[in-house]
């Protein structure tokens, strides 16, 4: 079993920032990719940024303003959030592809997700 926690949500003014961290723990042989993804109410589930392979890659809505940050010993990954919009208001949530054993198999773990409220 893994779980991911998060933390560092809230609410913030517009142009202000915030960072999210995310902890894995639990039966990780190995992961591969490590991300955020985010949820507004009515919406779909969206890709906001991932590390994978040493790379990064984010949604075209927040290039330029997050930065994902990953250190692999410790499994944790976070998303530095700056000159937030009021479109960035969601839920944000964790996600982690994990090996539980050596092999091409992995699992798909979520956070519990935490609020991300940008006011105007």
């Amino acid at each position: 079993q893994v779980q991911l926690v998060e933390s560092g949500g809230g609410l913030v003014q517009a142009g202000g920032s915030l960072r999210l961290s995310c902890a894995a723990s639990g039966s990780i042989f190995r992961i591969n990719g490590m991300g955020w993804y985010r949820q507004a109410q009515g919406k779909q589930r969206e890709l906001v940024a991932v590390s994978s392979g040493g790379t990064s890659n984010y949604a075209e809505s927040v290039k330029g303003r997050f930065i994902i940050s990953r250190d692999n010993a410790k499994n944790t990954v976070s998303l530095q959030m700056n000159s937030l919009k009021p479109e960035d208001t969601g839920v944000y949530y964790c996600n982690a592809d994990v090996h539980t054993s050596r092999g091409p198999v992995f699992y798909k773990y979520w956070g519990q997700g935490t609020q991300v409220t940008v006011s105007s």
